[in-house]
């Protein structure tokens, strides 16, 4: 059979067993995590060992970093089981009434939140993804196929026959977690261009070529971001000690995340009070600090910021620092450079905290918090399948509410329209 036809094919069983899943009470849905968790303790051995092949067939095609995201070891497939039942306790998104109106003629109108449908997933190396991303697709009532990187074949094929495997134990369609069985990456192509009639969402999770790749080619609406150029905005009113340690922390905590800070932007007015504080401690952490004219001025070890350098997610112990005349020319510096991601403020006046907060356009935006707290799980949300920058649908971080859309359910009594 030809790729096309496969996918084809593919696309037609999801269609079909998504009107299965979203037929599912939440009671139901939650038995079919439950059993989920249960197969994959079973079918550990054969996973790890899965895993281990993917591991022996990447040394030196991979850099050591790639190596350990896609490594499963007992410590984080248990945290791979604990985050199934961290959605299990989630409420259920779907079937609840958003907005409820009786009309003059006594219609009633309601908007009540359902399953997008079909939900692909195209993702690269973590393995944890292949679970992750199809919990939360089932809890809010989504059927899904997923498309793995070739790094992590065996093992997210593993992964997959046991969640089929669960499927069947609890006597539901196989289908409701399908997993593109090729690393021919002519099916990335097909899935964004030609399936738009199966699938209606996509999910890239990986690095910038991928996600690029993905919103250049698809015809299908995409949920995700392209870049996580993240800022922070240091006001005159702040406590250095305060600030310092936000920033080290935006930064160095974990430097190749979304998340993580790329650009301080220091108010003039504080620059004896806190720059030299904040370089001290990005430097004794291990940073690199970039900066314009100003900072390399204050400290010799600030090496020069280009232009290039504002516009760079580094994902790497890099950050450039630049002086800015107050909180507009800040605002005016993240509405040029920014991606729309996280951007935060350090400060205690209330009005410059409150024009931030309401001018910056970006996803998420905070006050006096590091901006690595860009995360569904410190949200309260359980857990998110991604962060989304875009403006429509789901924006921020991405949990089983952005899995959904809805419907107006009209209850009528014989009306007819004059």
């Amino acid at each position: 059979m030809s790729l096309k036809n496969e996918l084809d094919n593919l696309g037609k069983e999801s269609v079909v067993a998504s009107q299965e899943i979203k037929s599912l009470s939440k009671h139901e849905k939650n038995e079919l995590l439950k059993a989920i968790i249960e197969s994959l303790k079973s079918d550990k051995d054969l996973i790890l060992k899965a895993n281990k092949r993917d591991i022996e067939e990447s040394q030196n095609k991979l850099s050591n970093a790639m190596i350990d995201r896609l490594m499963l070891d007992d410590q984080r497939f248990e945290g791979i089981l604990v985050s199934i039942k961290n959605v299990i306790s989630l409420d259920d998104p779907t079937g609840n009434i958003l907005f409820t109106n009786e009309r003059p003629n006594g219609m009633i109108v309601e908007r009540v939140s359902v399953p997008l449908g079909v939900i692909g997933i195209i993702y690269e190396s973590r393995p944890n993804v292949t679970i992750d991303a199809t919990v939360l697709c089932l809890k809010a009532g989504n059927s899904v196929i997923l498309r793995g990187g070739s790094e992590c074949f065996n093992t997210n094929t593993a992964m997959v026959n046991s969640m089929q495997k669960a499927m069947r134990s609890k006597s539901v369609s196989e289908n409701i977690v399908q997993y593109v069985n090729t690393t021919d990456r002519a099916a990335v192509d097909y899935m964004l261009s030609k399936m738009d009639k199966y699938i209606d969402v996509i999910v890239p999770r990986g690095g910038k070529g991928l996600v690029k790749k993905v919103q250049d080619t698809a015809k299908i609406p995409v949920i995700g971001h392209l870049d996580g150029i993240c800022h922070l905005y240091v006001d005159e009113t702040s406590d250095p000690d305060v600030a310092s340690k936000i920033v080290e922390n935006a930064k160095l905590r974990r430097t190749g995340i979304c998340g993580a800070a790329e650009t301080v932007l220091v108010d003039e007015k504080c620059i004896d009070s806190h720059l030299g504080k904040i370089i001290e401690t990005l430097i004794k952490g291990g940073c690199e600090v970039r900066g314009d004219s100003i900072c390399m001025n204050y400290s010799d070890k600030v090496k020069e910021a280009t232009e290039i350098d504002w516009e760079t997610e580094y994902l790497e112990a890099i950050i450039s620092i630049k002086i800015v005349k107050d909180v507009d020319e800040a605002i005016d510096h993240i509405a040029k450079y920014g991606s729309g991601h996280t951007e935060s403020i350090i400060s205690e006046n209330k009005n410059n905290v409150e024009k931030f907060l309401n001018s910056v356009g970006s996803a998420i935006v905070m006050h006096n918090a590091s901006t690595q707290f860009a995360d569904g799980g410190e949200f309260g949300l359980g857990a998110e399948i991604g962060i989304a920058t875009g403006k429509l649908h789901a924006r921020g971080p991405v949990g089983l509410e952005g899995l959904t859309t809805y419907k107006y359910i009209v209850r009528g009594s014989g009306q007819v329209r004059p």
